[in-house]
């Protein structure tokens, strides 16, 4: 911090740093410059002149002398703008401190809660298949890869479901754990062939209807009052329809509905046959859960398409975010006062000087 004395405070750089409370007070600036204009204009013909003597001639004041006496009149003459000069100073310097400069410096606290997110993923052998190259799997499991990078402050799970539906990951926020699990899914994880679609969404939905979280569970627990309920959501990725499980789909959605979670599914694959095996992917039991979930259906047939599907959930589902922002304020208007007194205490010197004419007082 340099003192108050500093010419820094007059320079451009400061003043860029400025933000002014009361920026209309400098327009007061120009009329008082014209009110000084004015008062000279009115009285520039009006100026009594005083004539000095020596012995029997007058010599005007006005007259000019030759050499060193009259280079010393000019001097003196163009001293006696001193006067008003640092009296327009300091009344400049008075009015800056009045416009308040200020020096805000501000702090953005972002705080959220996240959301919950179970990942539902099919590990079933028609997973491998290589319409999605390098298979629906492979390609299933780097988007969501990149999916849970792009998330914040959000509680993700897995479950990974076949003839059966096991929960791999619970909520969590270590995401590189659930990016390891991920990366470890295989068509061979879960030795029951078929596709148990409610038994998924029930594992799911197990796991997010608490809000308590298991041991596993890292979220830093928050008892800020303006938090709400997390959102909840389950992404499932299947090709198939539902052939095994104990518990109907449709009913899993229901119930999904009833604890307030909405359900995203993602048929992986084309809907087509190919020359060596059928392949078919049917849409009909993921769109009417999905519908039911209030969530929404999304087709997938390359890994472009499924990239996006993810980037448009992301999009849906964003985390409340609570902004608090903290200005910390310091006045500079202090230095403007001392300032502008210096430059009034000077102009009162002046006036007492041979720079003061006062025969014009």
């Amino acid at each position: 911090m340099s003192p108050w004395y500093s010419l820094r405070w007059f320079g451009q750089a400061q003043w860029q740093q400025f933000q002014l409370a009361h920026p209309l007070v400098l327009w007061l600036i120009p009329v008082v410059l014209f009110l000084f204009l004015l008062r000279f204009y009115l009285h520039r013909k009006a100026q009594q002149r005083l004539n000095m003597s020596l012995g029997q001639h007058i010599i005007p004041r006005s007259q000019g002398r030759a050499g060193r006496v009259q280079t010393t009149r000019s001097l003196l003459t163009l001293g006696r703008y001193l006067l008003p000069l640092s009296s327009f100073i300091g009344i400049a310097c008075l009015l800056v401190a009045l416009a308040r400069p200020q020096i805000i410096r501000e702090q953005r606290d972002e705080q959220s809660e996240g959301i919950d997110i179970m990942l539902a993923i099919d590990v079933s052998v028609s997973m491998s298949e290589t319409d999605l190259p390098p298979t629906r799997l492979a390609a299933a499991r780097r988007v969501a890869q990149a999916f849970v990078n792009t998330r914040k402050n959000d509680r993700i799970g897995l479950v990974v479901f076949a003839g059966e539906a096991f929960s791999l990951c619970p909520l969590t926020t270590d995401y590189g754990l659930v990016k390891q699990y991920l990366a470890d899914l295989n068509d061979r994880m879960i030795r029951t062939s078929g596709t148990a679609i409610g038994d998924a969404l029930a594992r799911c939905i197990n796991r997010m209807r608490g809000r308590a979280g298991s041991p596993a569970d890292t979220v830093r627990q928050d008892s800020d009052k303006w938090k709400m309920e997390r959102s909840k959501i389950i992404i499932l990725l299947s090709d198939g329809d539902n052939t095994a499980g104990n518990l109907d789909p449709i009913t899993a959605a229901r119930l999904a509905k009833a604890f307030n979670i909405k359900l995203y599914t993602i048929a992986v694959g084309r809907p087509n046959r190919s020359s060596s095996k059928a392949t078919t992917v049917d849409e009909g039991v993921l769109k009417t859960i999905a519908t039911i979930g209030n969530g929404s259906f999304f087709r997938a047939t390359d890994a472009g398409r499924l990239r996006d599907v993810f980037a448009q959930i992301s999009q849906l589902e964003k985390s409340p975010i609570r902004v608090q922002i903290y200005e910390d304020v310091q006045d500079y208007y202090r230095v403007y006062i001392y300032w502008g007194i210096t430059f009034l205490l000077i102009s009162l010197f002046l006036k007492n000087t041979i720079f003061g004419n006062v025969l014009e007082d």
